[in-house]
């Protein structure tokens, strides 16, 4: 199973840098994993509708008759509401949406390990390395990697034919 030193890990042996041993190591690699790891895979997760970590949700009125959207939301795709903020108004019950939430490396496929890699790599190139060459070449390889893992994203799904629709049912 995948875990965030694997992650780090590789993203540091892309930049020519030794594996972590340990994320709670005193070393500059895992003080940069600790702090750059979460905000860059949720700004990696959010840049576009992954299909492993796109969900269906329900969310339900709180005891401040409110919608507060779930911590784990990080891009709402479709609402049944109105979004401003962190809240959702709607006249409803409750609240249906499709959102991208957070979701851990164990979750992550293989399309999408080698991508998060190249953007860890990124941001912890000029830190370690300082080598705006390296830099360069990292950008290079994460824009062609975030094109084809959206490929094989959006390819994923198999499309069961027609859905049912009323012109084409009265059509045969």
């Amino acid at each position: 199973m995948l875990t965030k030193q694997d992650l780090c890990s590789m993203a540091l042996l892309k930049l020519g840098e030794q594996p972590l041993m340990s994320l709670n190591s005193d070393t500059a690699s895992a003080n940069l994993s600790r702090t750059l790891y979460d905000t860059t895979i949720d700004s990696l997760l959010s840049a576009h509708p992954w299909r492993f970590a796109t969900q269906y949700l329900s969310v339900e009125k709180n005891q401040d008759d409110e919608f507060i959207i779930p911590s784990n939301v990080l891009r709402i795709l479709r609402c049944s509401g109105r979004v401003i903020g962190n809240q959702i108004l709607s006249r409803n019950e409750n609240v249906q949406m499709l959102a991208v939430v957070r979701t851990g490396a164990e979750s992550f496929p293989s399309y999408f390990v080698s991508l998060a890699a190249t953007k860890l790599a990124i941001e912890f190139c000029m830190p370690l390395t300082g080598n705006q060459q390296t830099l360069r070449t990292l950008i290079s390889l994460y824009e062609s990697e975030f094109q084809t893992a959206k490929f094989i994203d959006s390819t994923t799904d198999i499309n069961d034919g027609v859905p049912q629709f009323s012109l084409i049912d009265a059509r045969f």
